[in-house]
């Protein structure tokens, strides 16, 4: 715990205000030094089942244990709201490749969310995945498959503010509908909920980002309820750099429960992109996250469009 608090602290320091020039070069070292620190320190759990670890790789990378749909490539979630009365509209996609021995799992969702400001501190948000993986041995498929994901329902309500500290405090509760199919390892198989703590700090270079959620996963199918916890909770911190007028520096660090019972090799990542604004309402970005456990998924491409109107 230590040392990942001593790697933030450089982050911390630029976002609270420090005017360096070369911030971008030294968000990028922030990056690699924790990826590899964290890369050493992180158990090892090579006990699964390959084919429990197909299911939870859908959970990691296509079904995230808790929909939190922040500024994209981040996982995070920020505190920021629409406005009364207007729309952002959100195509994401990702590309995930995990490999353990002679196992290659490789999968992708691409996702529409509908975020509608019915105040000017509150959003109603809905979504659907298109999610899609598939499973090798030795170069021989084990595994396809394909389909629509969980639909879900969110609110978020920004409750506090402080605006002299540029600080702020939203909650966002989310329910998960069983539109995927359970068999195929696309859906939960039932209504599932949970909620999350979403904390904002903006500083002269750019934001600071801090969510704790926690989610209740219900499932259709025995074997799943059998070998699946259904208590997740999840932990992540973002900042983001303004790089320049247009565009801005993310990077992402997090950790959830591993929802596999009785492992203690619980996920955990890192993730770097950015986010370029080519007008005011219209915004594209790019990202890698990073495994840096055998838990999470190696490595996972995001790319996404976001359109405010």
């Amino acid at each position: 715990m230590g040392t990942s608090i001593y790697l933030l602290r450089p982050m911390i320091t630029l976002l609270a205000g420090a005017r360096n020039p070369h911030v971008l070069t030294c968000t990028l070292r922030f990056l690699c030094s924790v990826r590899l620190v964290l890369k050493a320190l992180s158990t090892i759990n090579r006990g699964a089942l390959m084919v429990l670890r197909s299911t939870l790789f859908v959970l990691f990378m296509v079904l995230f244990a808790f929909p939190l749909h922040a500024a994209h490539p981040l996982i995070t979630e920020d505190t920021e709201t629409q406005g009364t009365g207007r729309f952002q509209l959100e195509i994401n996609s990702e590309f995930g490749d995990d490999e353990e021995g002679a196992f290659e799992e490789t999968g992708g969702e691409v996702a529409a969310i509908l975020s509608y400001g019915v105040a000017e501190n509150i959003d109603l948000i809905l979504g659907m995945p298109y999610a899609w993986y598939t499973v090798k041995e030795s170069g021989a498929t084990v595994a396809d498959a394909d389909g629509i994901g969980e639909l879900f329902f969110e609110v978020k309500w920004r409750f506090f503010e402080y605006e002299d500290r540029g600080l702020s405090v939203a909650l966002k509760p989310a329910v998960t509908f069983p539109t995927g199919d359970d068999e195929k390892g696309l859906g939960n198989g039932k209504v599932s909920g949970g909620g999350a703590l979403l904390v904002s700090k903006e500083g002269v270079l750019g934001k600071l980002h801090l969510n704790l959620a926690y989610a209740r996963n219900e499932y259709g199918l025995d074997e799943d309820d059998m070998f699946l916890r259904k208590d997740i909770w999840h932990a992540s911190f973002a900042g983001e750099i303004n790089v320049t007028a247009d565009m801005v520096g993310v990077c992402n660090i997090g950790v959830e429960t591993n929802p596999e019972k009785g492992s203690e090799n619980h996920p955990a990542f890192i993730l770097g992109g950015l986010i370029y604004s080519v007008t005011g309402d219209f915004d594209i970005d790019a990202g890698v996250k990073w495994g840096l456990n055998d838990a999470e998924t190696d490595t996972t491409w995001l790319t996404g469009i976001a359109l405010r109107f």
